[in-house]
């Protein structure tokens, strides 16, 4: 995997709205929002796609789902709902080859997504 925009946010190399962070997991608000509230959620060990993640990665995947309800709860929206999304090469929208979790809250989410 390459050095992608992620990476640098990582190690603070550019800056970024971070809203959230553990050891293995960092987020920040999405600088083109799609929902009142739009965070990435990314693991700080790279994963360029879901495709990537093999069986040792389950601990890493986990974690990376259970910061988002962390968030969610933290900021007092998790009963009232919210949208994960994880976008999967070019077919899927994946424009940042360093996984990430979206989510999306504060309005009502419609189905199908688009």
């Amino acid at each position: 995997m390459g050095d992608t925009i992620f990476s640098k946010i990582i190690r603070r190399e550019i800056p970024a709205d971070i809203v959230y962070e553990n050891d293995d997991v960092l987020a920040f608000r999405d600088l083109n929002p799609q929902a009142p509230v739009h965070v990435l959620f990314i693991p700080k060990q790279p994963l360029a796609t879901l495709n990537d993640a093999v069986a040792g990665d389950a601990e890493l995947l986990g974690k990376l789902l259970l910061a988002t309800v962390d968030y969610a709860k933290q900021e007092g929206f998790a009963e009232q709902g919210y949208r994960t999304v994880i976008n999967t090469n070019e077919d899927g929208g994946q424009t940042v080859y360093h996984l990430h979790v979206h989510l999306l809250a504060g309005r009502r989410m419609h189905w199908p997504p688009g």
